[in-house]
């Protein structure tokens, strides 16, 4: 039997979209997740010492986006995305056999190393192929959509964690996560990919990087897609890790914390999916979204309350899906041969801004409570809002 070439594509974007969704799912599938900051605690390490681990955790990543990018650009991106996890599943392997300073931190490098490989890989992956089956105005929606079963996946080790380490102890959630990075790294090597590879890896290497950075510093509309990331990701990615902190603090019992925490990533995850139909939204739109959610931010934050929290998980979710639409005005934006640079560009600057923000939470959470700071750190995003804004209207000029 022939198949009709309508029926050919959709076969190939079923294709796609199933390995993606396993893929990212398994990817965050990681039970260590909730509870490897109680590992190294309880292995004896000092807060300096679990606070050096996670600087060397971004240090890594921030070193490798880029390249790894390049590297996404020059050879086979499949290949990376199969690599990465591998990596992380090595780092969590030396965690819980050799618990001790020096296997930490070098677990550390192997998961940042392994985060990076897949850094603009998968998107500019997922967009050509897309692209080649003429069906690039779905990647918002398929984007969207993996972004949600990466949060899934979040939400369900966090649910599972607590008993497998009951019963298992930090050996059995160790080797469930290392088993979710292996099967990540099986369903990897599932990704179709028919780009025409560059014959000289390492020539074309620096020449991508080279001319990554000059499109960014030449074409006015890529730079502010570039920039629109970090300005869109890196706050709401900072505030998340001090939540929990948060929610002890308006009088949440500890043991009700959690619950909270997935309330407002589920929050999140219905985000993910209103990426599609949100698409449609120009910059005027976007600006409006961000704008709505600094509000709902700092009011939920201000509360102290359960309507707050609830306040709160809505302004991420409005975050997370300004977040994919960034990425789609950027992938939109961009050139087929680079599309895994300049995306990586646009993950080191949200690497950076989230480091710096870090920075100002902690100075500015020396003598403010945690509610005070969220509100204070809403409001880079109505300044994002307001410049979206007049970017808009100075388009609409004559």
């Amino acid at each position: 039997m022939t198949l009709s070439p309508a029926r050919v594509p959709a076969t190939g974007v079923r294709r796609l979209t199933r390995t993606l969704y396993g893929y990212a799912f398994l990817d965050d599938f990681v039970l260590l997740y909730p509870v490897y900051a109680l590992l190294f605690a309880d292995t004896g390490m000092s807060l300096w010492q679990i606070s050096s681990l996670f600087a060397l955790w971004s240090i890594t990543s921030v070193v490798l986006d880029v390249p790894s990018g390049a590297w996404a650009d020059a050879m086979s991106r499949r290949r990376l995305l199969w690599i990465g996890p591998l990596l992380t599943a090595a780092g969590f392997a030396l965690w819980v056999t050799v618990p001790s300073y020096g296997a930490f931190a070098a677990g550390f490098v192997l998961w940042g190393a392994g985060g990076a490989l897949g850094s603009g890989a998968l998107e500019a992956l997922v967009y050509d192929e897309l692209d080649r089956l003429g069906a690039a105005d779905r990647y918002a929606r398929v984007m969207g959509r993996a972004r949600a079963a990466r949060l899934v996946g979040t939400v369900a080790s966090i649910g599972l964690a607590g008993p497998v380490l009951a019963r298992g102890g930090y050996p059995a959630v160790g080797a469930a996560s290392v088993l979710a990075c292996v099967l990540a790294a099986a369903t990897a090597t599932r990704f179709p990919e028919h780009r025409v590879r560059p014959e000289s890896t390492d020539d074309s290497w620096a020449t991508t990087v080279r001319a990554g950075f000059a499109e960014v510093r030449g074409d006015g509309a890529v730079r502010g897609a570039v920039l629109l990331i970090p300005a869109v990701a890196a706050v709401w990615g900072a505030l998340d890790e001090y939540t929990p902190l948060l929610i002890r603090e308006i009088g949440f019992a500890e043991a009700t914390v959690p619950y909270l925490v997935m309330l407002i990533w589920a929050g999140v995850t219905v985000g993910s999916l209103l990426t599609g139909p949100a698409e449609r939204l120009g910059p005027t739109g976007l600006a409006v979204l961000l704008a709505g959610a600094a509000l709902a931010l700092a009011v939920g934050a201000l509360a102290r309350s359960l309507t707050g929290v609830v306040l709160l998980g809505l302004a991420f979710a409005a975050f997370q899906l300004a977040e994919v639409l960034a990425d789609v005005r950027l992938q939109h934006r961009i050139d087929d041969s680079r599309r895994a640079t300049l995306t990586s560009v646009a993950s080191l600057g949200t690497e950076l801004a989230t480091v710096a923000t870090f920075g100002v939470y902690a100075l500015l959470g020396t003598d403010m409570p945690h509610s005070t700071v969220f509100a204070v750190l809403a409001l880079p995003y109505l300044v994002t809002a307001l410049a979206l804004a007049r970017a808009r209207a100075a388009t609409a000029r004559p």
